[in-house]
């Protein structure tokens, strides 16, 4: 579980998130929506410590991360795992140095148990002989199962995803969305998911915060979204599918 009480984050004295309030369940796909500029990408990176909140608290379990030193948040960061817009893969590295990564970052293991968690979880993303290719020689999609294996390598407890579909086409995205449910529940994490995907909220939303202007403006499950009375989300959803029907049609 994560959780955030009464954040605020502003820039430049601009409030960008004002008072939020939400809990994220373990062993759920639960996904930030919003307009560009709404505060859910700020959102994301306050809850993993990109950013510093100005009030408020965020828990992990029952740890207050935001109090945490800076050496015991980079101890709570061998449980987080990360998937970036655009996979964010090292291009000079190949595929097994790329999923290593946090291994040798922050464990003492053996380079042959390394190696055996880095095949498993390449494995377990459907990847097979790969280790040796750069990510240039990569599809998108298998940049994102790449990204997705050096996520879960150290077996994290938490996961955040930005944009994991973004530059996919529609049916890799399926695949994406399905993997991530998949390992997240298998592994019970508690992923937290910022899309503008409403692909990705009907398949695989669990759980759905929807951030309007900086607040926390709506929550529920995908189902729930199809009976909202919620002006605000209403006029996103469309918007949304609006955006989707045209670039089909280009």
């Amino acid at each position: 579980m994560i959780k955030a009480e009464h954040l605020y984050k502003s820039f430049e004295n601009k409030d960008v998130l004002k008072d939020i309030n939400v809990e994220f369940d373990q062993g759920k796909t639960n996904l930030i929506i919003g307009q560009s500029g709404s505060g859910k990408t700020v959102l994301l990176k306050c809850l993993v410590g990109l950013h510093e909140i100005n009030s408020g608290n965020i828990y992990y379990d029952d740890v207050r991360f935001n109090m945490l030193a800076t050496e015991e948040k980079r101890q709570m960061r061998r449980h987080v795992g990360m998937i970036f817009q655009g996979g964010a893969l090292l291009d000079s590295s190949t595929v097994q140095e790329n999923v290593k990564l946090p291994l040798d970052m922050f464990t003492d293991h053996g380079e042959k148990e390394k190696i055996e968690r880095v095949n498993f979880c390449l494995n377990r993303v459907n990847l097979h002989d790969v280790n040796h290719l750069y990510p240039s020689e990569l599809s998108g999609g298998m940049v994102k199962r790449v990204a997705i294996a050096r996520a879960i390598v150290l077996n994290p407890k938490y996961l955040f995803c930005d944009e994991p579909n973004s530059g996919l086409d529609p049916m890799t995205s399926v695949v994406i969305d399905n993997l991530i449910k998949e390992i997240t529940e298998e592994y019970e994490m508690t992923t937290i998911i910022n899309t503008h995907d409403m692909n990705s909220v009907m398949e695989i939303g669990d759980k759905v915060v929807f951030i309007h202007k900086g607040q926390k403006w709506w929550e529920g499950s995908k189902d729930d979204i199809l009976d909202s009375e919620n002006p605000e989300l209403n006029a996103f959803v469309f918007a949304s599918a609006m955006a989707k029907r045209s670039k089909r049609h280009r």
